[in-house]
């Protein structure tokens, strides 16, 4: 063999398996389009327009404007963890008895700092 040879043979091995790995990309490619044909065929199909979800008789629901208030933690001798407590761990709330928002005074403690005079 002679070294023109050798370097056509090393060529087409190259070409030869950059064909072989794009034939295998495409083949994987093919699989996963059918196999995602598969799964798309098993999934329900979508509600039909008398399946779908409607109106309440008494209209929308609107929304509840409340101010809540927390209950009180259980008082005792020993420190309760959260699944001793009522609502298991989730602090429940109750509807306040003043329909007025909280505000904040003037000088007490709020969003930002110590509660200081606030440059007042």
């Amino acid at each position: 063999m002679n070294s023109a040879s050798m370097v056509f043979a090393a060529g087409s091995a190259a070409a030869l398996g950059l064909i072989a790995a794009g034939v295998v990309i495409v083949a994987v490619l093919i699989g996963a389009f059918v196999l995602g044909a598969r799964i798309r065929r098993r999934e329900p199909a979508p509600p039909r327009p008398d399946e779908q979800p409607r109106l309440p008789d008494e209209g929308p629901v609107r929304e509840l404007l409340e101010n809540r208030e927390p209950d009180e933690v259980p008082r005792g001798d020993r420190r309760l963890t959260p699944h001793e407590l009522p609502g298991h761990g989730n602090s429940p709330t109750r509807s306040a008895p003043s329909k007025q928002r909280p505000r904040w005074s003037g000088g007490s403690s709020g969003s930002y700092g110590s509660g200081g005079s606030g440059g007042r």
